[in-house]
This record gives structure tokens, sequence and C-alpha cells, in this order.
């Protein structure tokens, strides 16, 4: 299934290698956003990057003995990978089930797509995190994946609700002090 515009089949190099993600715990959820990054990254490698780094294994082939040369062994190895993350992006982009947060029912229990804030039972501290998918994750900005161990154990609590997590320092008890869905 190609992304919506996309018009002509995709046939990528097949390396033998396999493409598929780590298995998800159940179902694959996104956000909205987060389909839309992955629609976005495949769209720029297909057009730009893919025709780019084409272009110069055709240039660097032009120049004679293929076997010492390293712009056009890059060159091949850089389409490779190319090609590999593109088959990675469709069949992710097809397994996935899109959510929008904003339309949970049940608002007062943590599901995928809530945004909790969170406080630290031994110095007090307080955090806000957003649930979200594994291709979503990213901790600068707050994304922690659903199957993360934070995000496994927040599922369906509710404000004042405390969870033990396991942290690479050592176990943490958190408390739920907010739900939020946007």
């Amino acid at each position: 299934m190609l992304p919506p515009g996309e018009d002509e089949p995709l046939s990528f190099d097949d390396d033998g290698e396999d493409d598929e993600a780590p298995a998800p715990l159940g179902k694959l959820y996104i956000t909205r956003q987060g389909a839309e990054r992955l629609r976005q990254e495949l769209k720029h490698l297909l057009h730009t990057e893919r025709p780019k780094v084409t272009s110069e294994v055709t240039a660097a082939a032009a120049q004679g003995d293929r076997s010492e040369n390293a712009e056009y062994i890059y060159g091949k190895k850089r389409l490779r990978e190319i090609d590999r993350r593109l088959r990675f992006l469709q069949k992710r982009l097809e397994a996935v089930t899109v959510v929008d947060p904003g339309e949970q029912k049940e608002k007062g229990k943590v599901f995928f797509g809530a945004t909790v804030t969170l406080e630290n039972e031994e110095d007090g501290s307080k955090s806000t995190y957003q649930i979200v998918g594994p291709d979503e994750t990213d901790t600068k900005l707050g994304r922690i994946s659903v199957e993360s161990p934070i995000g496994r154990a927040l599922i369906g609590k509710q404000k004042g609700d405390t969870v033990t997590v396991m942290r690479p320092r050592g176990e943490a008890e958190l408390t739920v002090l907010a739900i939020k869905y946007a």
C-alpha cells in the first residue's frame, strides 16, 4: 500500500536482511502526527535521497574500476540502507493503527496518547510524558513508548494511583497527578 498521493509501484533491492522491527507487544498504535512523520520520511527518502544517491552511484560507476572505487562502494551501501528503511516504513505504515488521543472517551484513565504528569515519591520531582507508539518515542520531548516499563505500568491507571517501575538506577514509585488528552 502506497502513501496517499503516490502512484508508482515501489521495488527495492532485497539484500536478504530482515527488515522487520521488533514485534510489538500487542496491536501497533501511532498518533496521527507520528504517522504523518513516517509518511514524510518515506516520501523524502523515495523522492529526494534515493534519486540523489542513485545519481552519485551512477557517476562513481562511470569512473571505471569499481572494486577500489570508494565512492561507488559507499554509494551502494547507502542505497541498500535507504532501500531497507523504505521497506520498513512501508510495512510499518501498513501495520499501524492511527489513534487520535483527543477522541479518547474515558479521559479519567491513562491510555495510548495520554499526557500524564507524574510525581516521584522519593524526591518529589514532577515529570510529564505523552504515551506514544514505539516509532514516536523521544524522551527529550517527553514522549515515551506505550511498551516502555513506565508506559506499561501507567496504562489503565487513574489520577492518584501510584505505580512502581524498575529503572536503570533502581525502583521508582510514581504517582499520577494529572491525565489529559489533546
